[in-house]
């Protein structure tokens, strides 16, 4: 299959580089595939769109400050993205810049002070860290990897912490401006609650605590599992034939009592509604002998077009870029053609694409 057929013009002025100020003021575009119907809403009507008989499925992962930058001995300035850490003050990261095994890496003066778990970051004027903040920290290219990966040591302080004082949030590339403070808490889920991921799960983005309680009071009943964000959600597939292209192993858990909600609820019909490709692809890639399996775990799951859907009957999802897995995921579940139609529609009347962009509801 030609990866080509998934190309499309975007013009940058589509690309949202803004959030907007109310979460769920974003634009929906609902598409309904049997009648092929496209109608436009917004997204805080959502919980009218759907049916007390609708699970809705969260992902509840939360992004990391996972971008670092920093300088060498010489001057020279480098950028690491933390991608995993494999062992204690080790990681796998993506580095810019020109490096050697064996380079010593040292943190500038930060921006920015301690990170707290849910609150934005209050900048401060370059240079005014505290005297000797980080100096005891050092950081070393120990091994290239592949595909501009290398194996990166941390010493001084855990990881976790480094990256929580002088890690940013990193916003994805076509996000053509520096990262601010608002956007630690803009580029979160409302109701993530687990570290681990790269990339924000974007469709997720625009729900509000007080939507969120609409769906309860509906009897909707909101379900979480956990797929940490990798990289690969920023890349554009590089293989003529999408069939070639390798996903990038994810890491995934879906408690029992997640499972048994799902199988039960399928059992009496209710439909599954799956927030943003990374729950469609947790779910499909657990279903096994007609069910959800509950457990933790990879899962590098590739969906395109030809796929048969075993459990996800709604789609929630943002617009995505040209050639990408999740533009792929959604022309499998919406159809090619379709969803052609549906983002022409979507160019013509100001839809924003991105993950600050606007939505879609496929059913």
């Amino acid at each position: 299959m030609d990866i080509t057929k998934f190309d499309y013009i975007l013009p940058e002025s589509a690309i949202a580089q803004e959030p907007l100020p109310r979460r769920d003021e974003a634009k929906l575009l609902i598409l309904e595939r049997q009648s092929g119907t496209l109608r436009s809403g917004v997204f805080r009507d959502l919980p009218d769109l759907l049916s007390a008989n609708d699970l809705l499925i969260l992902n509840d992962t939360r992004v990391i400050p996972a971008r670092l930058r920093l300088k060498k001995t010489s001057g020279g300035k480098v950028e690491i993205f933390v991608l995993q850490e494999t062992g204690p003050g080790r990681a796998e990261a993506l580095v810019r810049g020109r490096v050697k095994e064996g380079l010593q890496l040292t943190l500038p003066p930060s921006p920015l002070p301690p990170l707290a778990d849910s609150t934005a970051r209050e900048p401060v004027p370059s240079g005014e860290r505290n005297k000797g903040e980080g100096d005891e920290i050092t950081i070393n290219i120990k091994q290239k990897l592949s595909s501009g990966k290398y194996l990166v040591s941390f010493k001084g302080l855990p990881l976790k912490e480094i990256l929580n004082r002088f890690g940013e949030i990193p916003l994805p590339p076509y996000i053509k401006r520096p990262v601010r403070p608002e956007d630690q808490n803009y580029y979160q889920t409302v109701y993530g609650r687990r570290e681990g991921s790269v990339a924000a799960p974007t469709a997720g983005l625009h729900f509000t605590p007080d939507l969120m309680n609409q769906m309860e009071k509906k009897g909707i009943p909101l379900i979480y599992l956990t797929l940490h964000v990798g990289w690969g959600t920023f890349r554009t597939i590089q293989s003529a034939d999408i069939t070639r292209h390798q996903m990038e192993p994810e890491f995934f858990e879906i408690s029992p009592e997640t499972a048994k909600i799902i199988n039960e609820g399928r059992m009496k019909g209710r439909r599954v509604a799956a927030v943003g490709t990374t729950s469609v692809r947790t779910l499909e890639g657990n279903f096994r002998n007609k069910g959800l399996i509950a457990g933790s775990g990879w899962v590098n799951t590739f969906i395109y077009p030809g796929y048969q859907f075993q459990l996800v009957d709604v789609l929630i999802t943002n617009f995505h870029l040209p050639q990408t897995t999740t533009l792929l995921l959604t022309a499998a579940f919406a159809g090619t053609e379709l969803l052609r139609k549906a983002y022409d529609f979507a160019l013509k009347n100001g839809f924003r694409f991105g993950s600050y962009g606007d939505s879609m509801l496929i059913f």
